[in-house]
């Protein structure tokens, strides 16, 4: 076993890790089926777009005219079933990109409706969900609801036909991952259900996803089964670990234009932003997505058949279908997530000697741990470990740039819980 030549990994784990391997197996084939797909959709894009040399030079001042920039915008396009997309280095964070396509569509008085359930910590601030945040959309006048998901975490589609007939909406709003909750991930069948019953009861609602974490991880995208807008962010699944920074919102032409007259001003929207030698990375890590997506979903697989294998709660199972690259572990214990985190940056490839603890992270309720050992800061398509210290004291874990690396990260969380006794057998 190559991983004992290299790290001192406890003999009885190992047996664990065997079987965990062999449980993961038929699984993996799964996953390769949809990394082919979604990487030769990704190369058609890129050859119907006549993507060239010419388009990865970049450019200074106010952008005009950058060709590369506009061509990428059509690939992405392509990639994510849509009309139309804006990708720019500019975007800061996931969150700040979803905020962009927020302030491009709603306006004063206008109303907004989540169907998942009250959304991830970061974007609450966003939307002004328990207060008016200065510059939020509630400060803005724009009216927050939302519809509360099922005992089981899945969406309520009664619920939602409910709460939008009769009701003027301009936006019905998905959160596909999990956040820092335990409820399901949505896969885009799932998705299609939703936007189905919007479009029951609201033809004209504006139905926007939060696709993070989420893209190219099935073959269809939200947009290829009826979403008006997505966005995500380049630090994730989209910039396949290449990506320094950035975020892309897609779907309708109309909808994508006034998202870039709020991205840069009215009157200009996308025909100014420098890209300043950032397209290549771009491009490369678009093109490299589909592959390393495939990667984080094997190495989130086979950790969920390890943990359910040592006795701890998981989701999602390890043979159950994913709607993003995110997985869950309950670790029952403060001390155990905190091992868990440690393990985990122990065996990264960048500041493996730090040992993470728990801080007050701007924008999130509770302390939070991190693992997060990556050439990208933040970057979580790389493998990394993250949870809040609270009840059920769960740790979400994703990415892995390659699954051999990445198995060694989930091992080693695994041993270090072994040595602070959080693992016993």
């Amino acid at each position: 076993m190559n991983i004992t030549n290299f790290f001192d990994i406890d003999k009885s784990l190992l047996e664990f890790d065997k079987k965990a391997l062999d449980a993961a197996e038929s699984r993996f084939k799964k996953i390769d089926d949809v990394t082919e797909y979604c990487q030769l959709k990704v190369l058609s894009a890129f050859i119907e777009n006549n993507v060239s040399e010419a388009a990865m030079s970049g450019s200074t001042g106010y952008g005009y005219d950058d060709r590369g920039r506009d061509t990428l915008d059509k690939v992405m396009a392509k990639c994510m079933g849509a009309e139309d997309a804006l990708v720019r280095h500019s975007f800061a964070s996931g969150t700040h990109t979803l905020s962009v396509a927020l302030f491009g569509v709603l306006r004063p008085n206008d109303k907004v409706i989540c169907l998942t359930g009250r959304p991830y910590d970061t974007i609450t601030g966003v939307f002004g969900i328990d207060s008016k945040t200065d510059g939020s959309l509630a400060d803005f006048g724009v009216e927050y609801s939302q519809v509360e998901l099922l005992n089981d975490g899945t969406p309520n589609i009664e619920g939602i036909k409910s709460a939008l007939s009769g009701n003027r909406y301009k936006m019905a709003y998905i959160q596909r991952s999990r956040g820092y909750s335990l409820r399901p991930s949505l896969t885009v069948d799932m998705i299609e259900k939703i936007i189905k019953a919007v479009r029951e009861v609201s033809p004209d609602v504006i139905v926007m996803v939060d696709n993070c974490y989420g893209e190219f991880v099935e073959k269809k995208e939200p947009c290829d089964v009826g979403a008006d807008l997505v966005a995500g962010s380049l630090i994730k699944n989209p910039g396949g670990g290449i990506a320094p920074t950035g975020g892309y919102i897609a779907g309708r032409h109309d909808l994508i234009e006034k998202c870039a007259a709020r991205m840069t001003c009215a009157g200009v929207g996308r025909e100014i932003g420098a890209t300043l030698g950032h397209s290549r990375e771009l491009y490369l890590g678009l093109f490299s997505a589909p592959h390393v997506v495939g990667e984080a979903l094997k190495t989130a697989v086979y950790a969920a058949a390890l943990f359910e294998m040592l006795g701890f709660e998981v989701t999602p199972a390890s043979d159950e279908n994913r709607g993003d690259i995110i997985q869950c572990v309950t670790l029952k214990t403060a001390e155990g997530l905190i091992a868990f985190c440690q393990g985990m940056q122990s065996g990264a490839p960048v500041d493996s000697f730090v040992v993470p603890e728990p801080w007050d992270m701007p924008g999130y309720t509770d302390p939070v741990i991190m693992a997060a050992g990556a050439f990208t800061l933040g970057a979580s398509i790389e493998l990394s470990a993250d949870g809040p210290l609270r009840e059920p004291y769960a740790a979400w874990m994703q990415g892995g740039l390659n699954f051999h690396s990445a198995r060694a990260g989930v091992l080693l969380a695994a041993n270090q819980m072994m040595k602070n006794g959080a693992i016993k057998f």
